[in-house]
């Protein structure tokens, strides 16, 4: 994709995509086959739902069939959120990670995996999981360290006190109700 045609999408969704309070992570052209697949990405802080992903899809589309953006040549359009496994590169990114666990490559060499326990604006504050039966550790990190991260899935993460104490209120008040 070109810079121009890049830009002009850029500037023609970007109104669109943060009007419903979402941020644009990323647009991309792809060839497919006598086709072009225009792939949108938004994330938010709180997520995103596909119902909101049909209706931005719905809007885009009739936006982008008014312009001339993407010229004659047949598209399909795709609006989606980014995968779990996208690499962590904002701010906001990290911020939206708080509690999950991430792996990151650090520049001076070496692996890091640790939950994120605090983000600002110069780096991680970060749980270490202690190894072989031992306590985990607290560790500082500044953005400029890492050279890249991404969020680990966890499929039998164990609960915390912080999440133990979350499930007894929703269980309090379904009995209240």
């Amino acid at each position: 994709m070109s810079t121009t045609q890049s830009e002009r999408l850029r500037g023609l969704l970007e109104p669109l995509i943060a009007a419903r309070d979402l941020d644009l992570e990323e647009i991309e052209v792809t060839p497919a086959g006598k086709r072009r697949v225009l792939r949108i990405v938004v994330d938010s802080d709180e997520g995103v739902q596909l119902d909101e992903c049909a209706a931005l899809s719905r809007e885009a589309s009739e936006v982008l069939d008014e312009s001339d953006v993407m010229g004659g040549a047949p598209y399909t359009l795709e609006v989606t959120s980014p995968g779990a496994d996208r690499p962590l590169t904002e701010l906001r990114h990290y911020r939206r990670a708080v509690g999950r666990l991430i792996k990151a490559q650090l520049h001076e060499g070496g692996e890091l995996v640790a939950r994120i326990t605090a983000v600002d604006e110069s780096g991680l504050d970060l749980e270490v999981p202690g190894v072989k039966g031992r306590k985990p550790t607290a560790r500082r990190v500044s953005f400029d360290e890492i050279a890249k991260a991404r969020v680990e899935l966890e499929f039998n993460r164990k609960s915390d006190k912080r999440d133990a104490q979350h499930d007894e209120k929703i269980d309090e008040n379904k009995e209240e109700a």
